[in-house]
């Protein structure tokens, strides 16, 4: 399990130890530097372990992605080539990529299907990070098609939920939304101003609904196509300001800087095909918001506070 201490790997890691996989080959970033070649493979020869679920990446929202581009192309390009390369090598049966909804073109027909992929030109702001998960996508294709290797692809849609990260520099929309209502509401403030118009619509799901369905494809799937991971709904970033500040309990105004970049106007996942294949969500957004609100939010800010 690459990445079981960032916000997705620890739902997978949960989920798994829930279904009774016990067996879990874990390690920190401190303890292993997986864009290091040498210490990838000196892993891999050390442990031997069967199947990985690839979910370790830099990530961060959109004034993240614009600040340190750079760093999430080469990063991320690094831990993915160094283990999807090492799990070639060592025979592993099954490996599990993670990518993301951004790596659709800006304006691709909505809702997003599989097809769409490299039909168009990428959004600006977070094209680094886009490039880096398709050529994950590729890699997985090709060692697949050279090499006869079972790695299959997941692309998640916009996730959220505990261990998420509440720095408004590097978060994305939702933990920060919940911090500026916070913060706002603790310091009595009349205003939360949110970046952009408003208008865009996104897609979210709770993190444990991605758990669940990776260990779903895990044990189902073994096509050679990627395979969007979502909810099929959406909501404007307006609509989910004002659920959030009612959750929080913020009695002000919001207020949009429109100076700032909205992103994607609309990002919606065609989820069609892995319906098909017999999973769908079950967590309900504001269910899940909730959810994460009270159990996750308020301990880990406070604590980090």
């Amino acid at each position: 399990m690459a990445g079981h201490s960032g916000m997705v790997g620890s739902a997978i890691v949960r989920k798994l130890k829930a279904e009774g996989y016990e067996n879990l080959v874990l390690r920190t970033s401190s303890e292993l530097d997986l864009r290091s070649q040498r210490q990838v493979e000196g892993f891999f020869d050390a442990e031997k372990f069967e199947y990985v679920l690839l979910a370790a990446a830099k990530v961060g929202g959109i004034l993240a992605n614009s600040t340190y581009r750079a760093d999430f192309l080469y990063e991320n390009l690094m831990i993915e080539s160094n283990i999807i390369h090492q799990s070639y090598v060592h025979k592993i049966k099954k490996l599990l990529f993670l990518g993301s909804s951004c790596i659709y073109p800006k304006m691709a027909p909505q809702p997003l299907k599989e097809d769409s992929l490299l039909s168009g030109f990428l959004e600006e702001t977070n094209e680094p990070y886009a490039i880096a998960k398709i050529a994950g996508i590729k890699l997985c294709e090709n060692y697949r098609k050279q090499y006869g290797c079972d790695f299959i692809c997941a692309m998640p849609t916009n996730l959220y939920g505990p261990n998420d990260n509440y720095d408004l520099n590097n978060s994305h929309v939702i933990p920060a939304l919940f911090r500026k209502f916070y913060d706002a509401k603790v310091d009595n403030a009349p205003v939360v101003e949110i970046w952009g118009s408003g208008s865009v619509r996104r897609e979210f799901m709770h993190v444990d609904d991605l758990a669940d369905a990776c260990l779903f494809l895990m044990n189902n799937y073994t096509g050679k196509d990627f395979v969007n991971v979502g909810t099929g709904q959406e909501i404007t970033i307006n609509e989910l300001g004002l659920l959030i500040k009612e959750i929080v309990g913020f009695s002000g105004k919001i207020v949009f800087d429109r100076t700032k970049p909205d992103g994607t106007p609309r990002k919606l996942m065609d989820v069609s095909k892995l319906k098909n294949m017999g999973w769908t969500y079950t967590i309900p957004l504001e269910t899940g918001l909730k959810r994460t609100y009270d159990l996750s939010f308020l301990s880990s800010y406070n604590i980090a506070n």
